[in-house]
């Protein structure tokens, strides 16, 4: 069985991508998350009919052969999907326009597009689909939601020239702006008129920011739009809405740009979201909205320093490996000692490398488990200074896709920092 499936909290371009695909790979089950927003549901509740979507509840995993992803290749941002995480026989295909994401594939085609539909579009129309005038107008729907109509500064020509495709493909311009059409109503009006009262404009790094920080009660919708109106307003590079919803105990981040310098992908990332160069969302579950506005504004002003350094959450001893040692020895160590990976030294104690459960992949027959570690370990070793921030560590993970960063002191492993290490910083759960 072949499945296509996309990131909760679904869009238009998550379901164009979703449909899209399933033009390139017939046959394949699109399987559309149960949590959608409100545009994209109210254009379903009329033509749902039209497509024949899944639910990931109607899905044997086991009888998945293939899992094509769109519009994210983030483990934790699929519903349903765990049981796939870690079977070695799954064929992967990824199609995304983010950049961050920790999904493993040789199978991949990532370009930093408006909109990953665009690129969907792209392959339809090289390889001489056909495609119906409801496809073209929802697929069109994506790339105009992820765009702003073309006008984002993450937008490019091949976004522009998609859409020209797809309007000659007999595209909807009146469906499309009946259901792109967001709801602004007395609620949005008031928190926007409330967050201008507040608003605060800070220079940071030399670009204008502003942090907007409300309490709200329960779900309320488009508050991404509030946000994009407010940065407007502000006349600001960049703005951050920080909404904590006391009743769940949750934040959700959003964050606007309208300049390449601050990337909001990236700095939602950080705190557990994601998103595009100008535009992205984190929801955050019991998490002090002052670590959020901390992380957020070193991240910005690139502080290499903090009042948490790494000496304060890294982890040590380290265990390490010689670069020897066999192969078979080495997993039998990662299983006991319950870790993803772990450095590997010489005999004079200098790191060579690191092996991770990914690097094991190259493993292709049982001979090679009597093999030295350093056969198969990743000599592109990322390290970082014991003087470093918290901070600084996120970004490595984040810039280079690893999971943990030996800390050096005079060429010296003295510890390691690992995503969880990181995550007991950013959300507050230090010890007193």
């Amino acid at each position: 069985m072949v499945i296509i499936t996309t990131h909760k909290g679904s869009d238009f371009d998550a379901l164009a991508s979703l449909v899209a695909a399933s033009v390139l790979y017939p046959g394949a089950k699109p399987v559309l998350p149960t949590s959608i927003n409100a545009n994209l549901k109210a254009f379903l509740s009329i033509h749902k009919d039209l497509f024949d979507l899944y639910s990931p509840k109607d899905i044997i995993l086991e009888h998945v052969t293939t899992l094509v992803v769109v519009d994210t290749h983030s483990w934790s941002r699929l519903e349903g999907m765990e049981a796939l995480k870690d079977r070695q026989d799954l064929e992967i295909i990824v199609w995304d326009h983010h950049s961050e994401g920790d999904i493993e594939t040789d199978q991949k085609t990532i370009s930093e597009t408006g909109a990953t539909v665009t690129m969907l579009v792209k392959e339809i129309e090289k390889q001489r689909k056909l495609i119906t005038p409801i496809q073209a107008t929802l697929f069109l729907m994506g790339i105009y939601e992820d765009t702003g109509n073309l006008t984002f500064p993450s937008t490019l020509s091949e976004d522009a020239y998609a859409a020209g495709f797809l309007l000659d493909r007999k595209a909807d311009l009146h469906i499309l702006s009946t259901f792109l059409r967001q709801a602004y109503g007395k609620k949005q009006k008031d928190i926007l008129f409330q967050m201008i009262q507040k608003a605060e404009r800070r220079d940071i790094g030399g670009f204008t920011i502003s942090i907007a920080r409300m309490e709200i009660e329960g779900r309320i919708q488009n508050l991404a739009m509030v946000l994009q109106m407010y940065r407007e307003i502000v006349n600001v590079d960049a703005a951050f809405g920080i909404f904590k919803d006391v009743e769940r105990n949750k934040c959700m981040v959003i964050g606007r740009s309208n300049i390449e310098e601050i990337n909001i992908g990236i700095l939602m990332r950080s705190v557990g979201g994601g998103g595009h160069p100008g535009a992205g969302s984190a929801l955050l579950k019991g998490v002090n909205p002052d670590t959020i506005e901390e992380i957020l504004v070193e991240l910005i002003s690139g502080n290499q320093h903090s009042s948490v350094m790494l000496s304060d959450i890294m982890s040590y001893p380290v265990v390490t490996v010689g670069a020897d040692t066999k192969i078979e020895e080495v997993a039998m160590i990662l299983r006991d000692l319950g870790c993803s990976g772990m450095p590997v030294v010489d005999k004079d104690e200098h790191i060579v490398g690191v092996i991770s459960r990914r690097d094991f992949k190259k493993v292709r027959q049982s001979k090679h488990m009597q093999s030295p570690v350093k056969a198969f370990m990743n000599r592109n070793v990322v390290t970082i200074d014991h003087d470093k921030s918290a901070i600084e560590a996120a970004r490595l993970m984040i810039r280079h896709d690893i999971g943990r960063i030996p800390v050096m002191r005079e060429d010296k492993i003295i510890g390691i920092i690992t995503r969880s290490d990181a995550m007991m910083y950013f959300y507050d759960l230090l010890p007193d």
